[in-house]
């Protein structure tokens, strides 16, 4: 039923992005980073700075917008999926590798409608840290260079914006077209996904199963998630650094700012080389893979059935 699938996607999102919100974070901060002033070598030198800097906790920014959108923003994904793959092969026919193709297009198109606020959100926040802490090395470098204490530069104190503050203030100056900006980017990114991730899944799960009136075994269902997710999320990882760099509000010193989609894929292509569109890859793979494997057990267990089984007997 639909409210079981609304609540499988949900329980899944949450599951899944309280376990890999960090990765996602530092993936987001090596995207962000220009040529220049580098902040982060890789995933692990990204963390540690990042518990020095700001806590344990740190690693969470921006983790309230995710944990409240991703219940709807997996719900509408997944169970878009299943409603355009049931429409899909109402004729009783099998449904062909395009049909699957389609019905994850549906699915990717349907979420960006919460997706995009949601990055939107979380991306400020996550980067903030990231500029913040490339101004206090800019400052120290100065006061170290100064001659005289007169000419010391002034310490830097990082001023955290709220997700509330950040889209009341995008309301006031643009509208709601301020939350949905970057919103190309990341239909770019999404559609191209879904079409991989669904069929990909769907066949690999079709390996596990010894009958196929029979479900797979809940770890098949594990993996195929795992490695659809990882591959889907490689193949379009160089849309999600765009959607990044679009999506950031502030900047950090001498980096670029972008007018759009082109723009953007022109400067990174002429500044920073090709392979810049793969920053932050194998982060957002470590992060897709076990968000899709446990959004698959989720359904594979069924938690929302036994929940809404419980209702009619706890009323009784």
């Amino acid at each position: 039923s639909l409210p079981a699938k609304l609540i499988n996607g949900g329980i899944a999102g949450l599951i899944g992005v309280t376990c890999v919100f960090p990765i996602d974070l530092a993936k987001t901060r090596l995207q962000n980073q220009q040529n220049g002033q580098r902040m982060y070598t890789s995933m692990s030198d990204c963390l540690i700075k990042t518990i020095r800097s700001e806590g344990y906790f740190g690693m969470y920014r921006g983790a309230a917008v995710n944990l409240t959108l991703v219940t709807p923003e997996k719900a509408i994904k997944l169970a878009a999926n299943d409603f355009f793959r049931h429409h899909l092969s109402k004729d009783g026919k099998k449904l062909t590798l395009l049909r699957e193709m389609l019905a994850g297009c549906g699915a990717g198109t349907c979420q960006v409608i919460v997706t995009t606020p949601m990055e939107m959100l979380k991306i400020q926040l996550q980067d903030a840290g990231r500029i913040a802490a490339q101004k206090k090395l800019m400052a120290a470098q100065a006061q170290l260079s100064s001659s005289s204490a007169a000419g010391a530069a002034e310490p830097v104190v990082e001023t955290r914006t709220t997700a509330m503050q950040i889209t009341k203030e995008l309301l006031r100056s643009k509208g709601i077209a301020g939350l949905y900006k970057g919103l190309g980017a990341t239909l770019l990114r999404d559609v191209p996904f879904s079409i991989v991730y669904f069929p990909l899944f769907a066949n690999l799960n079709k390996l596990g199963q010894k009958d196929p009136n029979v479900k797979a075994p809940f770890y098949v269902s594990f993996l195929s998630g795992c490695v659809a997710g990882s591959t889907a999320a490689v193949a379009v990882n160089p849309c999600d650094v765009i959607k990044t760099r679009l999506q950031s509000l502030q900047r950090g010193v001498n980096e670029d700012t972008y007018s759009g989609i082109l723009d953007c894929t022109k400067k990174i292509w002429q500044k920073e080389g090709p392979m810049a569109f793969l920053k932050g890859a194998y982060c957002r793979a470590l992060v897709i893979a076990p968000l899709f494997g446990i959004a698959q057990v989720v359904y594979f267990i069924g938690i929302a059935e036994f929940l809404l089984d419980m209702l009619p007997k706890h009323r009784a």
